[in-house]
């Protein structure tokens, strides 16, 4: 059982949403405004699902805002189909996005697929070097010599697969599964997005250093040789 926040404008959705995940026995809390979002709403959540489109502060705005508030797997429910749109979502730190219209077994899959990937633990002492980066497995960061770079939790994770498995190449719909515990077959913007944005971190913390390697048609690797 775990802490949803969801914020949607619309209230029958809200009400959906509310109704769907109580059936996996979660306790949900529906807000109608960005603005009704708290500090102390985010410290509660487990997992938060912010509509994009939203009178006054939009979702996208919102998870701005509250990232730095939260650890929480935070979910995009959006109407739009615009890949720009979906990216911008990611790249101001949301980990997932679900199109509306959606049906409710998905919605719960996804949910509860990301409330798994957030409750597995890891022996406080797991370290992994990997050539000028280390990660803390316990802590879950990424250090870029000694400077810890601020991933969010979905990018942390793509790393720490690629990083546990150099040398070896997994399409987008490998890495969407098995980061996320959920077959993503139609979320490779999801992917290729986080992607984006880690490289980006770490070429500002160490210029001219990028791990991860495009594997042109099939998908992406960690340098390094198989293990």
């Amino acid at each position: 059982m775990a802490n949803i926040l969801a914020v949607d404008d619309d209230r029958e959705i809200g009400s959906l949403l509310q109704t769907a995940l109580e059936r996996d026995g979660h306790r949900v809390r529906v807000c109608t405004a960005g603005a009704q979002v708290t500090g102390e709403l985010c410290r509660w959540a487990d997992c938060i699902l912010l509509d994009v489109m939203m009178p006054g502060e939009d979702g996208v705005a919102l998870c701005r805002r509250i990232r730095d508030l939260t650890g929480a797997p935070i979910l995009f429910l959006t109407a739009k189909d615009g890949e720009a749109d979906i990216l911008q979502g990611l790249a101001a730190g949301g980990d997932d996005y679900l199109r509306k219209p959606f049906r409710v077994a998905e919605l719960r899959a996804r949910v509860n697929a990301h409330l798994r990937r957030q409750q597995r633990g890891v022996q406080p002492t797991d370290r992994l070097l990997r050539g000028e980066f280390a990660l803390d497995m316990a802590a879950k960061v990424l250090y870029a010599g000694q400077t810890p770079l601020h991933l969010t939790r979905a990018e942390y994770a793509l790393c720490e697969y690629l990083a546990l498995h150099p040398g070896r190449t997994f399409s987008k719909e490998q890495l969407y599964e098995a980061v996320f515990g959920y077959d993503g077959s139609a979320d490779e913007r999801a992917v290729t997005e986080h992607i984006k944005n880690i490289r980006a971190k770490m070429r500002a913390a160490l210029p001219g250093a990028d791990p991860i390697e495009t594997v042109w048609g099939i998908g992406y690797r960690w340098k390094g040789a198989t293990p």
